[in-house]
């Protein structure tokens, strides 16, 4: 190794001078290579995480390895871009004669020559914004399919479920479109973010979940004549002579005894849509102009003034059941009047705040919102196929109607999403996604179905306590650390100094969950913390888990979320036989 470190000292003097010794092509194809090579290797290796201390270079197999010019571009291609190794293998490239192999297109030669007032590490972006001619075909094919469905539904009674389904079809392939076309428009707007988590960190447009927000609100006002279509056409003047006309006493007037129109599902209906449309509005408000987090926790407590209304006016139970070993002492329900309302509203703050405490990393934010409404749909389905009519039938249709087209929606900006990311879905979408939840939850009357299926979030809230109340420094952003070196993400870390250490309660209770190993810990030699890893549930696993790679994580964080939700709806349809006589006491216990 001694020869080696005399011969790269060689090769760097000669490299400083730009009198770099003429050699054969032919020369590095396949054999052992030269002292110049070597310097290349060196400074390949060092861009790619390889040290001299690892047990691969010790062996002394790497200074001789038989690469190519063209390999040691490729090896430099997986590092972040450092300009000046880029020049220093420019240069070697140039005088042995292989500037053919350093990059394909000018374009990504400029990139290696440009000068350091701009970042050489960061990529611009996609400049496809168009559509393939294969999405293209895929897209309208879907649209002209759930077009054709649409219209035929209108033959018999609405058939209002296969409307919503088919409307779920368009609200995808329109949200997929936009996104791909709004993209460059919002980026010239200046939301744009940049991925941390990469090596190669680029510019990607922000707030995209505002356009699946509209399209869905869209979708959804275009569905509202569907589920009151027999009501409105079938059953009223509007479908022929099928009113009855009758004579209430005689000598009064005749008149016409029309169908009773059901008012009050009209008005849930439109009071969940003014609620999604506030939530909306104020998530692109916070993706605007960056509302601080204690300020922006109770937005979605104004977005769920219009339901608590309606739900007052037309329904207005607050009575809950109580579990059968208490019932000889409570009663079979129990009125808990105005705190039944502020329950709901905690319901409605928690829900859109949960989905956004839980980010950070690609694809994790629509990931979680779908399991969980397909989770809901479950449970509606346990309803709607019942071998008999159940009393909550209805009320299950109303949570289908809303969920089939945020699956769709939120299908086509996972696609975007996901690793590696091409948009980021900004605080909008976590609010929507979560209101959607709780609209669903409220007006269907599970809300305590939609706790059992948030558990992970839930387990995350409080988890986050300790820095979200300041009892532990909490940074701007919590998501884990990316090692430019492995490619794989780690838990993010709190430093702490020798001035600010924590005590008392506080410092006991670090030990205590590093000891349990719910916190990576990190202290000196005389007992003092060091570091301490950020309390999110993404941390948390790859503190069990170690480094995982940003897609790995989000697949098993997925997964986590899907196990858990299906334990619940066992839990709820299942263990919940236990402590209560019926799957739903009545479809006027609100508390089910």
């Amino acid at each position: 190794m001694e020869a080696t470190s005399a011969q790269t000292g060689v090769c760097r003097s000669q490299l400083r001078s730009n009198q770099l010794p003429p050699s054969d092509p032919k020369r590095h194809r396949g054999r052992p290579v030269g002292p110049v090579c070597l310097l290349a290797l060196e400074l390949t290796a060092s861009a790619v995480g390889i040290q001299r201390e690892t047990s691969f270079w010790r062996s002394g197999l790497f200074p001789f390895l038989p690469f190519s010019p063209s390999k040691i571009i490729s090896f430099s291609r997986l590092a972040p871009t450092n300009e000046r190794t880029q020049q220093t293998t420019l240069a070697f490239l140039r005088a042995h004669g292989h500037e053919r192999h350093c990059f394909s297109s000018r374009q990504r030669l400029a990139t290696m020559t440009t000068s350091t007032s701009r970042s050489p590490s960061r990529l611009p972006p996609p400049s496809s914004s168009s559509l393939s001619r294969t999405e293209t075909l895929s897209l309208f094919s879907l649209t002209f399919a759930c077009v054709a469905v649409l219209a035929n539904t209108f033959q018999g009674d609405g058939e209002p479920l296969i409307a919503s389904l088919a409307l779920s079809g368009v609200a995808f392939a329109a949200s997929f479109a936009m996104i791909r076309w709004l993209g460059p428009t919002l980026m010239k707007a200046g939301l744009k973010g940049t991925d941390m988590s990469k090596h190669n960190r680029r510019e990607m447009p922000e707030c995209m979940g505002g356009i699946a927000a509209v399209v869905y609100l869209l979708v959804i006002i275009v569905f509202i004549p569907f589920p009151f279509y027999k009501d409105i056409v079938a059953a009223t003047s509007g479908g022929g002579n099928r009113d009855v006309v009758v004579s209430v006493v005689e000598g009064v007037e005749r008149g016409r005894l029309l169908h009773k129109f059901p008012h009050s599902k009209l008005a849930s209906y439109l009071s969940a849509i003014i609620s999604l449309q506030s939530i909306t509005l104020l998530g692109i408000g916070d993706d605007l102009f960056d509302i601080r987090w204690r300020h922006k926790f109770f937005i979605p407590a104004f977005a769920s003034i219009p339901l608590l209304v309606v739900y007052f006016v037309d329904f207005g139970v607050t009575s809950i059941v109580v579990p059968i070993p208490l019932q000889p002492y409570l009663g079979e329900l129990v009125n808990v009047g105005v705190l039944y309302y502020v329950y709901m509203a905690s319901v409605a703050i928690f829900s859109p705040n949960s989905i956004n405490i839980l980010a950070g990393i690609n694809g994790i934010e629509v990931a979680q919102s779908i399991v969980v409404a397909v989770l809901l749909a479950i449970n509606d389905c346990l309803y709607l196929l019942t071998p008999y009519p159940h009393p909550a039938t209805d009320s299950h249709l109303f949570s289908l109607y809303f969920l089939l087209p945020f699956l769709g929606v939120s299908g086509a900006l996972l696609w975007h999403n996901w690793y590696p990311a091409r948009v980021f879905v900004g605080d909008t979408y976590c609010y929507f996604a979560g209101m959607v939840f709780v609209v669903v939850s409220i007006l269907g009357h599970f809300s305590k179905t939609l706790i059992l299926l948030l558990v992970p979030q839930i387990f995350n809230f409080c988890y986050s306590v300790p820095q979200l109340f300041g009892l532990v420094p909490c940074p701007r952003h919590r998501l884990p650390r990316f090692n430019a070196r492995t490619g794989l993400l780690e838990p993010s870390v709190t430093p702490w100094t020798r001035e600010r250490q924590p005590r008392g309660v506080v410092a006991w209770g670090l030990k205590v969950l590093g000891g349990l190993r719910l916190l990576g810990v990190t202290v000196d030699e005389e007992g003092r913390f060091v570091e301490t890893t950020n309390f999110t549930i993404l941390n948390l696993w790859l503190v069990w888990r170690g480094p995982l790679r940003e897609d790995r994580l989000a697949m098993e964080i997925t997964g986590m979320q899907m196990v858990m939700g299906l334990f619940g709806l066992f839990v709820r349809h299942g263990l919940a036989q236990l402590l209560f006589k019926e799957d739903n006491w009545s479809i006027g216990a609100a508390g089910v």
